[in-house]
């Protein structure tokens, strides 16, 4: 393993500027302790001696050989999730699409056979019908609703089922415990991008899914200014996912890591004013006359309720969508006249940001794709910041006229 600071030796300088400035300030100061994790940033780190180099060398996710590899930073990071997630073992990556493309590259080849929701975020759907047919790997996409569709579509080569609950944009629940229980007699993987629930809404690993992936981005890093993604389960599995990771080189830069670090120590307090707000504004945009449809889990009227309060016990999130009466044309309309909610491709930050789906999709997906995905034209998707919840219902009507 990496050496602990106090026993790191005194780099050997001579007097000249070029090696004197070449090993400046790699010491950390003695006998000093800090309070917030320290950041890596190296590309690389040294060893003692050349037996240390050869055993870093060769050990998977050593986190004192070379960054692409694990670094401090990163595995602290990695260390917090998989805690949070109630699993052995994490790996970071780059962005949540680098994860999950280490995943399929893990668990699937030329052959092999792949089943997934039909409502999935955009990017995961891009890279099932465009990426994986090219390497070989046949994908069924099925209803999340009918948890047996996930046995129907099953064949004897199907090596990963890959979920997602809440489903980006229209909050679909997929029964985690009863794919989990079908895949697991089969000897299939499982894995859920738990992005929009948080590990604090939702702990898929305790109703038996094999893997937990959530872009960092997200709400784990909670305030907008960094791209990552993270893998947790078992610590078999995720080194298979490391392996592709760091060949791929979706390897987060330490300072990403840190960032991400950071954000986590506030998710309980932002988390749990995100569910508040989400639900107040869920529950007056469904008495809105300009609104035929709202999709949270949180309400009372939502058709998967029962199974939102099982799998989620501490609150539906802090993501809702919503459909506007006139379509196409009304929402872009209503996106038009926002003023204190922005028009942004993300969430989970501290302000309130909107999105029309079927327009930012359409550049990911080809116009059959967005039709299977049954997005409604008039679908706007919001994601709730930490603003004043009047502030954000005063915005939104006024929007809507």
């Amino acid at each position: 393993m990496f050496a602990h600071p106090d026993s790191w030796p005194e780099p050997s300088t001579g007097s000249d500027p070029w090696t004197l400035l070449s090993h400046a300030a790699v010491t950390p100061p003695e006998g000093s302790v800090p309070i917030a994790p320290p950041l890596y940033q190296t590309a690389a780190f040294s060893a003692e001696d050349a037996e240390g180099f050869a055993r870093m060398a060769t050990t998977p996710m050593h986190e004192g050989f070379y960054t692409r590899y694990g670094n401090p930073t990163t595995r602290a990071l990695e260390r917090a999730v998989a805690a949070l997630e109630g699993s052995t073992a994490a790996v970071a990556t780059a962005s949540g699409m680098g994860a999950i493309t280490a995943v399929l590259l893990a668990f699937a080849g030329a052959g092999d056979h792949v089943v997934a929701q039909r409502l999935l975020y955009g990017g995961t759907t891009g890279l099932l019908t465009r990426l994986a047919p090219r390497l070989g790997i046949t994908v069924d996409l099925v209803d999340q609703d009918d948890t047996a569709a996930f046995a129907r579509a099953a064949r004897p080569n199907t090596k990963l089922i890959l979920l997602e609950s809440p489903s980006n944009p229209l909050l679909r629940l997929t029964d985690l415990a009863g794919v989990a229980a079908f895949a697991r007699d089969r000897g299939i993987v499982t894995m859920i991008d738990n992005t929009i629930a948080t590990p604090l809404n939702q702990r898929p690993l305790g109703f038996g899914i094999d893997l937990v992936m959530h872009s960092a981005t997200k709400y784990l890093s909670g305030h907008g200014d960094v791209s990552a993604g993270i893998v947790t389960g078992r610590a078999d599995l995720v080194e298979r996912v490391w392996h592709e990771a760091h060949l791929l080189g979706a390897t987060p830069d330490p300072f990403a890591s840190w960032l991400v670090l950071r954000g986590l120590r506030t998710l309980p307090m932002r988390v749990a004013r995100q569910n508040a707000t989400a639900l107040a504004v869920a529950r007056h945009l469904a008495a809105h006359p300009r609104i035929t449809a709202v999709h949270y889990p949180g309400l009372d009227g939502h058709p998967q309720r029962d199974l939102a309060r099982r799998q989620m016990p501490e609150g539906a999130g802090g993501l809702l969508s919503f459909e506007v009466a006139g379509g196409l044309d009304a929402a872009e309309a209503m996106m038009s006249r926002l003023r204190l909610i922005r028009r942004s491709a993300s969430f989970g930050t501290p302000m309130t940001v909107a999105v029309h789906p079927a327009a930012m999709w359409s550049a990911m997906m080809t116009p059959d794709q967005l039709t299977l995905t049954g997005l409604p034209a008039g679908l706007i998707r919001l994601g709730l910041g930490f603003e004043d919840p009047a502030a954000i219902i005063a915005d939104l009507d006024a929007a809507l006229g």
